[in-house]
């Protein structure tokens, strides 16, 4: 993760929680994070059905370690 930068559009800690924990806005934001960052692959795989266990992921992650994992680096 870049240096100043923050998961979840740039939001605090514990509005990206809040998000991460709802499974709705979790894939949203989830998806369009990965291809604002120019993941385009990482996103479709999210996009298209992998949600649910990257979901459950990222919730963790995000709880433990205070930020996304990103698996995929392309």
């Amino acid at each position: 993760m870049a240096k100043g930068k923050s998961d979840y559009f740039g939001l605090p800690y514990i509005v990206s929680v809040i998000l991460a924990i709802i499974p709705f806005t979790a894939w949203l934001c989830g998806f369009i994070t990965r291809f604002s960052e120019g993941k385009i692959l990482a996103g479709i795989i999210r996009l298209i059905g992998l949600g649910f266990i990257l979901w459950i992921i990222d919730l963790i992650m995000m709880i433990v370690s205070k930020h996304i994992l990103r698996l995929l680096p392309i």
